[in-house]
């Protein structure tokens, strides 16, 4: 029996030797083998013991890390920048519409005749179209209300006349039919046109409130300017023309 075991001991012995030599001849790939051995036993012991999700997941289970607030000193704490208050901009206050409407063009002409018409000074159809009958009255009237407003279709003009006493002259009022004595004698109308044919540079004329020479140069050298019939004369046309331009009565 002793013999017996003594044979199986030298028998283990010698499959350890060749164990080892084979170790020792082999070195990488015993190292090899332990390797993919460790990597399959922990394989094996993720996927029953240590995954808590469905598959796919990590070899080794992490633990989430846990934050630790550690109190800071108030010196080394830096400065919250504040929240800048943007400035509110208040709504315009809501504008009501007013309640009148302007009147149209037309109606505004018709109503400028009408008054005109009241007025003694036109004596057209209220068509409600500026022409040259309602351009004329108009200016009669501004003249007859010593008035230096602009001839032209507007709420003030209609607003003037329909508050205005003023009324044109009668037909059969009198008139001077004496047209020498009336150019030779002074007159504020003469002298009128006088300073306004000097202001607009039409000769040196002085104004003096008489016809002379140089004012009737004057007439003539504005009629051809104006390409009006050329008569040296102070008629109706020439002082229509006249105020038109200058902007101003000429009475």
């Amino acid at each position: 029996m002793r013999k017996r075991s003594q044979r199986q001991e030298a028998e283990r012995f010698e499959r350890s030797n060749r164990v080892v030599v084979a170790i020792s001849h082999h070195r990488g790939e015993f190292v090899g083998i332990v390797m993919a051995t460790v990597a399959t036993f922990a394989i094996f012991i993720n996927a029953l013991f240590l995954q808590n999700g469905p598959h796919p997941a990590p070899i080794f289970a992490s633990r989430p890390a846990v934050k630790i607030d550690v109190p800071v000193p108030r010196a080394m704490q830096q400065p919250q920048p504040q929240p800048q208050l943007q400035p509110q901009l208040l709504a315009p206050p809501a504008t009501t519409a007013p309640e009148t409407v302007a009147p149209s063009r037309p109606q505004l002409i018709a109503d400028i005749q009408r008054e005109l018409q009241r007025r003694g000074f036109y004596d057209g159809a209220l068509d409600g179209i500026w022409g040259a009958r309602t351009d004329a009255a108009t200016r009669d009237f501004l003249q007859a209300a010593n008035t230096k407003m602009s001839p032209d279709a507007s709420e003030a003009l209609l607003r003037l006349i329909a508050g205005s006493n003023v009324k044109a002259p009668r037909p059969g009022a009198p008139v001077r039919n004496d047209p020498i004595a009336e150019l030779i004698a002074p007159s504020k109308r003469i002298l009128a046109i006088q300073r306004a044919l000097a202001d607009f540079g039409y000769g040196q004329i002085k104004p003096t409130g008489v016809y002379d020479p140089e004012t009737r140069a004057a007439i003539e050298k504005f009629e051809r300017d104006r390409r009006l019939p050329v008569t040296g004369q102070i008629n109706d046309t020439f002082v229509r023309d006249l105020a038109a331009m200058t902007g101003r009565p000429l009475e």
